[in-house]
């Protein structure tokens, strides 16, 4: 097993406070693809869908045809382990705990995000509240390999169109590794803003979008805040080089539309087939934006209901009042995943009109488009399920139970010998 040894950090000023209070606290407590698609599958190989269950540590395997969930993942074998080396690092410990109370409310963080290898062997887990990734052999259910990124939280992923890179946000370290995905290694970094958070791989694996969402987790939520909320950039990487090619400024572009007041920290984002378009949701925003890489502007901004109008600022988890947004393949369609307000809705990219409010649960947190670009994928974490909602009648097909608050959802390929046997 391969991995390396933390570097020590000191606690940031933000968190200073709270992590002392923390200390006391107990233990316990591409765009033309199918998002999270690492390969176009092959002999030996059949699709699935993953969902990752955060709280409970688990991923649930589900058939994207019969959207029946036939398995179960155990994303946390080292639990024990790890525990007892938290419990004997105070800085570790009192991060771990400020995990669960500023950003699982009051639950331990144990799978974020989850990308199957391309010959279908593995599955790669970023582990929050562990602060790592890991691979675990899905034929042994043990760890393959280890990975500690930076900082004390590890949070949002992408593979590499080719399949054999991982990159993987270290969300209070303010960098992002990018990792070789069969050995765990190290290959290269860039630096982020506060709290880094999507990626997305762009021309052809050339490019990374990336995107940092500032200090979501502080109280201090109302506008006239909003620059106690950190560094929040949207930077395109050049892979190649390894370095940053060009900042994105959504300040500016919201400013020269008038949207003075709206947070520049971009949540979930799309990308339209010939990548010139950017779809983006915001903190606080009901809705998303349209942004033109060409022009450098906002071109549309579609504000989408707000459900709960009485709901302070304050009360919206991690700032998000929506997160979650795919486009079909054919870039006609947007599905949105409403979060606060509890309901999904298909958006078309050409009027910009939407279909009906879908109401399949409470809490939506997350949409990927299936792996044949018929549906959207939808997580429903306050009601631990997951919703198949057609692109075309903009409806919900079926809705099935998986694990404790499921989000991230990804399309994979799975060896086929693997699939029987983790489906007995």
């Amino acid at each position: 097993m391969s991995g390396r040894v933390r570097r020590p950090r000191l606690l940031t000023r933000a968190l200073a406070a709270a992590c002392a209070a923390a200390l006391v606290a107990p233990l316990g407590a591409g765009p033309a693809q199918a998002a999270g698609s690492t390969s176009g599958g092959g002999p030996g190989l059949r699709p699935v869908v993953l969902v990752g269950n955060n709280w409970a540590g688990t991923i649930d395997v589900l058939t994207p045809g019969s959207w029946r969930n036939v398995a179960r993942i155990d994303a946390i074998p080292d639990e024990r382990r790890r525990l007892a080396e938290i419990a004997t690092d105070p800085e570790r410990l009192a991060f771990f705990n400020l995990i669960a109370l500023a950003i699982g409310e009051g639950n331990n963080q144990y799978v974020d995000d989850m990308y199957l290898t391309p010959d279908g062997r593995n599955v790669v887990v970023s582990r929050p509240s562990f602060a790592d990734v890991v691979s675990i052999d899905l034929r042994t259910g043990r760890l393959a390999w280890r990975f500690e990124v930076d900082g004390q939280r590890s949070d949002h992923m992408a593979v590499s169109p080719d399949g054999t890179e991982v990159a993987v946000s270290a969300s209070t370290g303010n960098v992002v590794h990018v990792l070789d995905i069969r050995t765990g290694r190290e290959k290269w970094t860039f630096p982020s803003g506060d709290s880094p958070h999507e990626n997305v791989y762009l021309a052809d694996g050339r490019e990374i979008l990336h995107a940092s969402i500032g200090l979501v987790y502080t109280p201090l939520d109302r506008e006239d805040f909003d620059s106690t909320k950190g560094d929040r950039q949207l930077q395109v990487v050049n892979t190649r080089t390894r370095r940053i090619k060009e900042m994105i400024d959504v300040r500016g572009a919201l400013d020269a539309r008038g949207l003075t007041r709206v947070s520049n920290a971009v949540r979930p984002l799309t990308v339209s087939p010939d990548e010139r378009f950017l779809y983006f949701q915001l903190s606080f925003f009901h809705g998303f934006f349209e942004y033109d890489r060409r022009t450098e502007r906002i071109t549309r901004v579609k504000r989408l209901p707000d459900l709960r109008p009485f709901t302070l600022r304050e009360q919206y988890v991690l700032d998000s009042a929506h997160h979650g947004i795919a486009m079909n393949p054919n870039g006609k369609r947007i599905c949105v995943a409403g979060t606060v307000s509890d309901y999904a809705t298909v958006v078309n990219r050409g009027n910009f009109k939407r279909g009906p409010l879908l109401k399949a649960g409470e809490k939506a947190y997350w949409a990927t488009p299936s792996q044949n670009g018929r549906f959207c994928y939808v997580s429903w974490s306050g009601t631990d399920t997951v919703s198949k909602i057609s692109y075309r009648t903009r409806r919900v097909v079926e809705t099935t139970r998986v694990g404790d608050h499921p989000q991230r959802v990804r399309n994979g390929f799975m060896r086929k010998a693997l699939f029987r046997r983790l489906s007995r």
